[in-house]
């Protein structure tokens, strides 16, 4: 009988998206293995069903619902009697930990964290792998599929986000409703990221976002395509408004797929350490990723052209994973890091 793996992927998007090159490479050293993955955001699940690699995905929004019915789902899915599951890195709440007990595999990998592991019940979990701040999240992900299967995986492969003729279809309409061309300069912009944890503190202010906006339209003719998910409707209208210009778009597209479609037609994009960060990579298109307190080690654009725009400053990056809030420790400017990256600087990145 063919082993059967439950991916528990209950983090964001990009941590979802991160782990796509594991999922690749077990299916290709291991292609009877049937793999299942769990979810609890909507995007993800529309990531996840696209990969034909997975033979189910199981969605719940845990955050949203009762105790009792994320129990009943968790005792579920633990009567499908997997031999292993894998929480994607980075999973460290006690949480995650938890649900992947209950679920109760034979063998849950997970990754050994530097900080707080013991008090977030990674000790619940029986392959284990060190965390390293020098490692970006696509290699430790690999490396706990190496454990669990005790072999060695050298191949690193890029992201896999697999989009439908629909999808790509989308976003051609979308450029021809607009009057946009692929011969044009089009330019996608996340100006969000997550909230979670206090993680707001990581974004670039919308304002300047607006103002590099302008510059790049004067200067390089430039169109504008504004992204943000469903909970960032008046984020993309504050930067619009502040462009106030023709050549300024905001994207509505029905799923994250749609939007990946229409961020393959971008020339560049820019965005702060957000998960579109990660979707402008699976899509191979060159990213500016403006960075604050986030290691860039972790998470920088994964096999594409891109550039970090940062100030390094020496206390930074001061954002490790933990399931502790994002929180500064300067006492003359409150995430100096990104506050003081001007419009300038960060235009200056992009041209150069």
């Amino acid at each position: 009988m063919a082993m059967k793996i439950l991916i528990s992927a209950l983090s964001g998007i990009g941590d979802a998206l991160m782990f796509t090159p594991a999922i690749s490479l077990i299916k290709k050293h291991f292609p009877e293995v049937s793999l299942e993955a769990v979810v609890m955001f909507k995007g993800v699940k529309d990531l996840y069903e696209r990969l034909p690699e997975l033979d189910k995905v199981y969605y719940l929004d845990f955050m949203n619902e009762s105790k009792f019915k994320s129990l009943k789902f968790v005792l579920g899915l633990r009567a499908n009697n997997y031999d292993a599951s894998i929480n994607v890195y980075p999973s460290n709440r006690k949480e995650y930990n938890l649900i992947s007990f209950l679920i109760g595999a034979k063998k849950r990998a997970a990754a050994k964290y530097l900080r707080r592991d013991f008090s977030n019940l990674g000790w619940l979990n029986s392959v284990r792998v060190l965390e390293s701040d020098d490692t970006h999240n696509v290699e430790t992900n690999i490396k706990l599929c190496s454990a669990l299967f005790n072999l060695e995986i050298k191949e690193l492969p890029p992201m896999n986000f697999s989009l439908t003729e629909e999808d790509i279809k989308s976003a051609e309409n979308f450029l021809t409703k607009n009057n946009l061309k692929t011969s044009d300069y089009i330019i996608g912009m996340h100006p969000g990221c997550a909230t979670l944890k206090n993680h707001i503190k990581r974004r670039w202010k919308p304002e300047k976002f607006s103002e590099l906006a302008k510059r790049l339209i004067t200067v390089k003719n430039a169109k504008i395509l504004i992204f943000g998910g469903p909970e960032e409707e008046e984020l993309k209208k504050g930067v619009f408004e502040g462009i106030k210009d023709n050549n300024a778009f905001i994207v509505d597209t029905r799923n994250l797929a749609q939007s990946a479609a229409l961020i393959k037609q971008c020339k560049i994009f820019i965005t702060n350490d957000s998960s579109l960060m990660h979707v402008s990579s699976a899509m191979k298109v060159k990213t500016f990723a403006i960075i604050g307190p986030t290691n860039p080690g972790y998470i920088h654009p994964w096999k594409t052209e891109h550039k970090i725009i940062s100030l390094h400053l020496d206390c930074a990056p001061c954002f490790f994973y933990s399931p502790r809030p994002l929180i500064c420790s300067r006492t003359d400017v409150q995430f100096k890091c990104i506050k003081e990256l001007t419009v300038e600087m960060v235009y200056n990145q992009i041209c150069s």
